[in-house]
């Protein structure tokens, strides 16, 4: 069955907004669904509750961040298969993605299950919140396997160019746990959240099972899986699931920094991290789409294509970026008082988001470089790059500036150097990429030129 969006021949600006502007309507949903709990939360807990989600949010943020890994390296896989129009070979993927990666999720979640504690110790969780986020996360690992079978159906979905699945979903779930959240956090504490989550995330699985029996983009049964398909999941899935979760590793090393701070600090850099997802999920849209786009033309073998998309991406992406950044630059007061009403909290908040500010902008026009190499097959690049870029030079950056006289203003200096040096490193990658290419094409046309 072909494609809900032809990429292949159609015209480069409209295929990519139909792909891209429902994944950026379903980010911004997702940022409204994690809004609900972060607004909530620090309304009615203060900030010792919006602490305590911050500490168990960074756990359940490589949790999300292992779905959307391996989601996006079996897209890259049934993508290149749908480019191909190879149907046999498309089924064989889809089911092998299901049945493989969903045995894995229940292994995770009993492995988390029961090192739980020590996880929360090795953040350096302090005594007043570590119960909080402990109950936060126990609930929240029973609606895991469901967010995460409904992030595989979803990329499944957008390799066949639907992405309207993802919006719809987000939005179902996104209304429910806005109605649901306060009334549960009210009788239940920060129980209540994960209690709100949990059943959302129940209802979206649901949600989606409807919506596969309606449409007829691939066939499932037990006895496609097959180990070729394995093989090749295994060898996109890791390099993917590796490169979402370096972030997150990033993201919890930082936490243990902050930590170290008091609980006002803690505070402000959860509001931080939340108002970042503002500003991340454009390019997080923009990356998802781009990488099932360039994962067809390659398929198809029309590099020009590719080279169009990421072109258009590029201007689009960054004009939008910039837009983006300087209006939650400039309200950042505001917003940080949306998650906690603390002038304390708003004026860390604020002064943060203006050092990092045009280093939002790096990270859009890096996305889209990281998508083009995975896109093209190339997974291992993609991850090294996001390796240089959150551990290499963040971290130690981060750590070393600390102890200078920044202190605290050392880490958000760290957090803006590395997107520039990222972009700079995904601008020589895919270049290189570029000219590894053309000197291949070169030697094979000289080889059959030659009879070789």
């Amino acid at each position: 069955m072909k494609s809900k969006i032809d990429f292949i021949n159609s015209d480069t600006r409209s295929s990519l907004m139909k792909m891209i502007l429902p994944l950026f309507a379903a980010m911004v949903l997702m940022l409204a669904y994690s809004m609900v709990d972060s607004i909530w939360v620090g309304n009615l807990l203060g900030e010792n509750g919006y602490a305590a989600l911050t500490t168990a949010g960074s756990i359940s943020i490589i949790l999300n961040a292992i779905a959307m890994g391996i989601s996006n390296g079996a897209s890259i896989i049934v993508s290149q298969l749908v480019g191909k129009g190879n149907q046999k070979e498309s089924n064989e993927a889809v089911s092998t993605v299901l049945v493989s990666t969903g045995v894995f999720c229940l292994v995770l979640v009993g492995v988390m299950k029961v090192f739980l504690k020590q996880f929360l110790n090795l953040f350096g969780t302090p005594v007043s919140i570590y119960e909080d986020a402990f109950q936060y996360l126990q609930i929240f690992l029973i609606g895991y396997f469901f967010l995460y079978m409904y992030v595989q159906l979803t990329a499944i979905f957008r390799s066949y160019g639907d992405s309207m699945l993802q919006m719809l979903g987000m939005l179902a779930g996104t209304i429910i746990n806005a109605a649901i959240d306060p009334i549960f956090i009210h009788f239940y504490g920060i129980k209540g959240a994960a209690y709100a989550t949990t059943l959302t995330q129940i209802f979206c699985f649901l949600f989606i099972l409807v919506y596969v029996k309606k449409k007829a983009y691939f066939q499932f049964h037990i006895s496609m899986v097959h180990t070729r398909a394995l093989k090749e999941i295994v060898k996109n899935a890791v390099p993917c699931c590796l490169q979402q979760c370096i972030p997150a590793v990033s993201s919890m090393i930082m936490v243990v920094l902050v930590n170290r701070f008091d609980i006002t600090t803690i505070a402000a850099y959860g509001v931080i991290k939340s108002i970042e997802n503002i500003l991340f999920y454009p390019a997080m849209a923009m990356n998802m789409g781009l990488m099932t786009i360039i994962g067809q033309c390659t398929g198809a073998k029309r590099k020009d294509r590719v080279h169009d998309y990421v072109k258009t991406g590029c201007i689009y992406g960054g004009l939008i970026e910039a837009v983006l950044t300087a209006l939650v630059v400039v309200s950042a007061k505001y917003i940080s008082r949306l998650f906690v009403n603390s002038a304390a909290v708003g004026e860390i908040v604020a002064h943060a988001l203006v050092i990092i500010g045009v280093g939002y902008v790096c990270y859009m026009m890096t996305s889209i470089f990281m998508a083009e190499l995975s896109g093209k097959g190339k997974p291992v690049l993609s991850m090294n790059l996001m390796f240089i870029y959150y551990i290499v030079i963040r971290v130690p950056l981060a750590v070393g500036l600390l102890h200078t006289k920044l202190k605290l203003d050392g880490m958000w200096f760290a957090i803006l150097v590395s997107h520039i040096i990222a972009l700079l490193l995904g601008i020589l990658m895919t270049r290189e990429w570029k000219i590894q290419t053309k000197s291949f094409q070169k030697i094979s046309n000289y080889r059959q030129k030659s009879g070789c």
